[in-house]
């Protein structure tokens, strides 16, 4: 019998990273990364991807490897990962799915349609909406259309929302001419428990600032001039803010401010996201290992 699969979500700055190596250690797993920036090269600063020695300590998957201008979407990151549960198993070991963007957790787990398809007039169609017409007015269409789909983006992100708004359509058309499934753990027979993350905000918010001093101190300026306002990847938060100060509109200190502020209010987005998550269970930071440890040995494999 395959293993089942455990699944951890949380949001930023919450500890998932140091969770998820001890639980891997513990029972002879890997990581399978569902973070939608740790996905690029060079960005391991602004998006906190797992350092070179915690990739020593247990292998990752899903991490560094695609260039920041390369779009990704919702159903390659399930396809990928199934990929990657498939090649763990083979080899005798557990998997663990670990990320904090819920939509990319909620493909996997199959609880929400997706489409894979490109319609280029559709494309077109909304690249001329969004040249004509504020974000807000597209992101109110898009929460009329899907709502579950508009929690996971900003209303002021432009890419997000026009890209959001393009699956939605299609994934409405697909419906009505019966559908089109995509790759996720139930569709390939494989159990899995989806855990969430808590943290008191508090605990939180002290968590972010001091990731955001560590960033900034580690080169988090160098990587975004490197990276660039014109990759696909450069909207991740902490980019905007970086390149702002780079031309000269920000202070260090009102970059340093911002740089925490943009940080909560992704955090916030991405809990009131989870706990709206289907079939999600919940146990606190506090003793986390343990609990975790847990609700993985219910898992087929895992005892």
């Amino acid at each position: 019998m395959e293993s089942g699969v455990l699944v951890l979500a949380g949001p930023t700055a919450s500890g998932k990273t140091e969770l998820a190596l001890e639980l891997a250690e513990r029972f002879d797993a890997e990581i399978v990364s569902a973070d939608s920036r740790q996905i690029y090269r060079g960005m391991s600063i602004g998006t906190a991807a797992p350092t070179p020695a915690q990739r020593a300590r247990v292998p990752h998957h899903l991490v560094d490897f695609l260039d920041p201008r390369e779009r990704y979407s919702a159903a390659r990151f399930a396809q990928d990962a199934l990929t990657a549960i498939a090649a763990i198993q083979a080899r005798g070991r557990r998997a663990l799915v670990v990320g904090g963007t819920g939509f990319y957790i909620r493909a996997l787990c199959g609880d929400v349609s997706l489409s894979a398809a490109f319609d280029p007039a559709l494309r077109t169609r909304l690249a001329r909406e969004a040249r004509l017409h504020p974000t807000q007015v597209l992101y109110d269409w898009l929460a009329v259309r899907d709502p579950d789909r508009a929690k996971a983006v900003a209303p002021s992100d432009p890419y997000r929302v026009v890209r959001a708004l393009e699956i939605a359509l299609t994934a409405g058309r697909e419906s009505e001419s019966g559908g089109t499934a995509h790759a996720s753990l139930p569709g390939a027979g494989l159990k899995f428990i989806k855990v969430g993350l808590e943290i008191a905000s508090e605990a939180l918010d002290e968590r972010i600032a001091s990731r955001i001093d560590k960033m900034l101190a580690s080169g988090l300026l160098d990587e975004a001039q490197r990276i660039g306002a014109g990759a696909i990847a450069a909207d991740a938060v902490g980019y905007p803010q970086a390149l702002a100060y780079l031309t000269g509109q920000l202070t260090s200190a009102e970059l340093r401010t911002l740089l925490i502020r943009a940080t909560r209010r992704y955090a916030k987005r991405q809990r009131t996201w989870f706990r709206s998550e289907p079939s999600i269970r919940f146990i606190s930071h506090e003793d986390a290992s343990n609990s975790l440890a847990r609700v993985a040995r219910e898992l087929p494999g895992w005892a």
